[in-house]
Parts: C-alpha cells; structure tokens; sequence
C-alpha cells in the first residue's frame, strides 16, 4: 500500500485522496479473486457526480468475487508530489498501486478528457501504448458516450464497451473469471474471448485503411472473433436505482442524490448526440422513483436529489410524481432538482410546484435565435414560446435566469446571432429590466452518429466574429455573457470526429505538457497546435470540413441501432428547414430503432398505464 501521511498536508483539498467515504465498500484484498479500478479521468469532484461510474461501482462490487475500487486524476499538486516521492497511481479503497490490479477501466464522458487518460496510466507505471504493455495486467478497459467513436483512443485502450454497461460489464467479468481460472494465458486469448461478446470493441483486432485524399476507405475485422459492427448494448428494463451511493466529505460538482427516472429521448434535436445514443425511451415507475427517494434519504442524509432525464417534462405523469414525493416528504425539507426541463409555460409551473416560495434561478437553453433556425436544429419551440414562459415565470416570481445558446450551428448566419441580442433585450423588457439573465453561448461541435455527423464544424476565425456580436451587442443590453474559447471547440471537434491517426497527436501533447484541457487555466491552444504540427495533421481538416454523405467515417463499424438513413433524412430535412416532430406521441419517424407507429403507440401507452397517480403508492 501507498504511504500518504508524508505528502498530503501539502496538497489542496486532500480528501480527494483519503477515501473512506460514507457507503464506500473496502473488501479483502487478498481473498477477493477479480480485482477492478475505475476511473473518471478529471479531478475527484467531477468523477464523484458522475452517476454512470458509480452504478457500475455498485455492480462490481455485488459480485462476492469482484473487488473494485476508484481513481481520479490528482491535481497538479499531488501529481508532483506522487512523482516526486515516487508514489504510483492507487486505488482509494485499499491504496494499492493500480499497476497490482487486474482491470483498469475509463469512462469517457468528454474528449477533452483524453490526455488525463494518458496521465493516468503513466502514473500508474503503465505503458500508454496498449501495444507496448503485452501481456501484463491490468487489462485497459474504456465505456461512456465518447466510447461510439473509440478510433482516437484505440491505440491506449485494450476494449472499449460499447453502450449501457450494467449488463456487459458483468459479461466482461465472467470471461475475465474463466480465463483467469484456466491459468491466466496470453492476454490475446482473453480479448478474443471478450470480441464474442456483443458490445465489445477490441480495436487491435481491426485494419483501418485510408484512402489517398486521408478520408478512411474501411475498417475490417483480422480475426475471426471480431465482427464487421459492433452493436450498442442496450439495458431492456432499466436495473434497480443506486440507492446506497458513496457519500463524499467534500463538496463535489453535483452534492445531491440522484435518480435516474428516464432513460432517453423523443424530442430529435439534431445537435444532441445524447438524444440519439441513449435512444430508446425506458422509463421507470413511480412507485419505483418514489421508494429510491425514500432509501436515499434514509441511506445518505442528502437533503436534496436530483430527478435525472434527458427532457424531464417528458417523463409520463411528472406532475404527479412530484405531487407524491412532495406529500411524503412535507416537512422533512427535501429539495427536489429537476435538470433538463423543456422551455414551456408546464415547466415552470411544475418547478412552481415543489419549490415551496424559494425562487433561486431558472435555466432554459433556446439554442438560437430565431425561429428558422431553431427548426433547422429540430429544437421545436418558436419566439412566442420562449415569451410566454419567460413571462409566466416573472409572473410566479421568478427573478433569474439563465439562457443557453449554440454558436456556429448548421445553416446559421450573423443574422441569427443579431436575433440572440434581440431576443435576451424583448425577454429583459418583460420583467421592465428587473429580471437578471445571463447568457451562455457555446461552440456547436458536430458529434457523432448525429444527423449533423457530416457537417463542416464553423472555424475558430468565424466563431470568434460571431462571438464579438454577441458581446457587443449584450453589452448593451446590460447582461453578463459568457463563452467558450473558439479553439477548445477546435480540438473538441477534433477529438469527437477524429480517426486513429490523432492517436501519435494526443500522445505528443500529453509529452508536451497538456493534461486537465477542460480547465481553462491549464489548457493550452499552443501545445496542441504544436502536436498537430508534429504529427503532420491538420486540425480544420478532422474539424471544418464538410463531409459527403457517402464518405466512410471513422465510426461507421459501431452501430448504435439508430438507422444511417434516418441521420440522412435528418440532415436533409435541416437543410429545408423542416422539423420532425416529436414521436412519442404521434407517428413513429422510423429511426431504426422502433420500426412501426404500432409498436411506438402501444410503448408510449403502457408508460402512461404505468404511472397512473395510484401506481405511486403511499
């Protein structure tokens, strides 16, 4: 084990490192078979709020077998230390050096996380290169939404799992088991056997050729284990809620419980990779939401939980949930977040109803500035909308809000970006200037098995133009503005769009000093530019430039179950300006993944049977 009495006094906020947490699970090293790390690659506060590693914390550890453990990206003031005292990466359970264990897993939730990655595994003694570590363990294992384009990381990672985890990563363990217990052969014998299970991607198994304009001319399987496509797993019935999760002594990015009471989405906004990756929609019951309320309250202390979902407002009988929940909490100061609320007038009166007369602030995201625009993307709301809740919500109290936009969208023009300003000056009017609005306005990145997957990403040289717009023209208007540096959304583009060839690139930027990307006091444009420049690549290339839409992408071997031909006529239909509307509700848009408006109808139906106010319970 690691000795941290030595150095921890030294470092900023050193419970990230102490472990011990309420609800965390120590088991015995020696007597557990199967020994497991996991990872969110970025600093303890934001790999503790995130739900999907610590579902599968859970899992693993259920498994009388299977010890796992956690490991972030220590701050820059532990990692000299850890180099300078020679201390490796370590689990936080036992503080075994991660080199002992037999998995170390990634969940890859943002691209401009993949240096830390790096970082990570240098710190734990471990070639970066998969290649380079043989057949010694631990085995390198990566998942998350990043994961359905794994062509940039390929060369670091053993296997990727592609899609939901909960049932995969149990199927993943079992192989690991059999082979260990036959005698722990080559680690090729292993990840042979992982290839045969649906929603595992061993890239080394793959051929990736190019053709001579640099665009990818195919991806093929070298062994017979390995298949043309690899399909998205996908959880039929949603697994029971983490009710006993880890509680942290320090404040972490999200210091709330969590329940996931949806999984999914119906809206088709065409920017929004989530809304197509988790497709389709699986929601759970009342009566289910309504007791892992109960035991989270009673395991963890938490006096507020988050209610998760892609669109909240969608899910089936929302109103009465929060009803149920507010009647059986009355008293005990329970506050309820509901993330994700579509921007309509029965948002803000469902958020009116459990608020209990605190108003703190209010979040929509219009995403552009105009009504064309905003069908174009399938964001489905007009101005007219947007006034009207805005209105509604001055009208019940509501003083603050905060208004999220997209810049360098499909289609737009410096007119859309004029509309912005236009549109925050009419919604500051309503509340005759009193309101306090802030606006944030992103980079639109295309991402990945998204109708906008073939779509030139604007360059940083236009996005800075339009950005100046804004600036000048919300300066006017009195409201704080804040925005994302053009060149983060560069390499995030780079990153999300990228092929197997960036590999040589993020290994030279990490070499040169780029790691924690997503803070802006450590990025830096300049390192990148010089990785690039070291590799011979160009980043407007992987970025900025329009694909065709029989090009072979980088990604075309993973098959997330949505149709290509749906993506098409999506794309299409932005270029029109059409909407598709929202299927949940009315003729299914054949995506591929629900394939008649029967089948769709009858799904849509059972889920409002199903949360009828009696299913609740009380």
């Amino acid at each position: 084990m690691v000795d941290l009495d030595g150095v921890l006094h030294r470092v900023t906020r050193p419970a990230r490192y102490t472990g011990g947490e309420w609800n965390s699970v120590v088991k015995d090293w020696e007597s557990t078979e199967i020994r497991v790390v996991i990872s969110y690659p970025d600093l303890y506060e934001i790999g503790m709020s995130n739900l999907g590693l610590a579902i599968i914390y859970d899992l693993l550890n259920q498994q009388p077998d299977v010890l796992a453990e956690r490991a972030f990206s220590p701050w820059v003031d532990m990692e000299a230390e850890m180099r300078r005292e020679g201390i490796p990466l370590f689990g936080l359970e036992s503080k075994r050096p991660v080199r002992d264990f037999d998995i170390f897993g990634f969940s890859l939730g943002y691209e401009l996380t993949y240096s830390n990655v790096l970082n990570l595994l240098d710190l734990a003694g471990l070639p970066v290169l998969a290649a380079e570590r043989g057949d010694s363990l631990p085995l390198v294992i990566a998942g998350g939404g990043c994961a359905l384009n794994p062509e940039p990381m390929a060369e670091f990672i053993d296997l990727f799992v592609i899609g939901e985890g909960e049932e995969v990563v149990l199927e993943l363990v079992e192989a690991f088991r059999r082979w260990k217990r036959e005698g722990a052969g080559r680690k090729q014998e292993l990840l042979r056997e992982a290839a045969r299970i649906p929603g595992i991607y061993v890239p080394s198994f793959y051929k990736v050729d190019y053709q001579s304009d640099g665009t990818v001319a195919s991806v093929e399987p070298i062994v017979a284990e390995a298949k043309p496509l690899i399909e998205r797993r996908i959880v039929d019935k949603l697994p029971p809620v983490l009710t006993r999760p880890i509680v942290p002594y320090l404040q972490v990015v999200h210091d709330r419980a969590a329940v996931e009471i949806q999984r999914g989405c119906n809206q088709g906004c065409r920017f929004c990779q989530a809304g197509m990756i988790y497709r389709p929609v699986r929601e759970r019951t009342q009566e289910e939401v309504a007791k892992a309320v109960d035991e989270l309250v009673r395991n963890c202390g938490y006096d507020e939980i988050s209610l998760l979902s892609l669109s909240t407002s969608d899910y089936a009988g929302i109103s009465n949930l929060i009803d149920t929940l507010s009647r059986r909490h009355r008293g005990g100061n329970l506050i309820l977040s509901l993330p994700s609320l579509r921007l309509d007038t029965f948002s803000v009166a469902l958020a009116d109803s459990f608020q209990d007369g605190k108003k703190s602030g209010f979040t929509f995201a219009p995403e552009a500035g105009t009504d064309d625009l905003r069908r174009a993307i399938n964001k489905g709301i007009s101005e007219e909308d947007i006034l009207q809740t805005i209105e509604t919500a001055w009208e019940r109290g509501w003083r603050s809000i905060k208004l999220y936009f997209m810049v360098g969208l499909p289609t737009e023009t410096i007119s859309d970006i004029e509309a912005i300003v236009s549109l925050v000056r009419t919604i500051k009017n309503i509340g005759k200037r009193r309101i306090n609005i802030r606006v944030n306005a992103s980079t639109f990145v295309p991402k990945p098995h998204t109708p906008f997957q073939w779509v030139a990403q604007a360059s940083p040289e236009e996005l800075a133009a339009k950005q100046q717009v804004l600036r000048a023209g919300l300066k006017k208007v009195g409201v704080h503005l804040s925005w994302q540096d053009p060149g983060v959304g560069l390499l995030e583009g780079v990153l999300s769009r990228g092929d197997r060839r960036l590999a040589g690139m993020i290994q030279s930027a990490w070499k040169l000093g780029c790691k924690f990307d997503a803070w802006s006091e450590h990025y830096s444009y300049e390192k990148w530019q010089n990785a690039f420049s070291e590799c011979g690549l160009d980043p407007y290339y992987y970025a900025c430039r329009e694909r065709p839409l029989d090009e072979v992408l980088p990604w075309a071997h993973i098959d997330t179950g949505i149709d290509p031909g749906f993506l098409k006529r999506e794309y299409e239909r932005t270029r029109l300006g059409r909407e598709t509307p929202n299927c949940s509700s009315g003729p299914c848009n054949l995506c591929g993944l629900q394939q008649s408006q029967d089948k769709c109808q009858r799904k849509y139906k059972e889920l409002i049977a199903a949360s009828k106010p009696e299913a609740a319970g009380e």
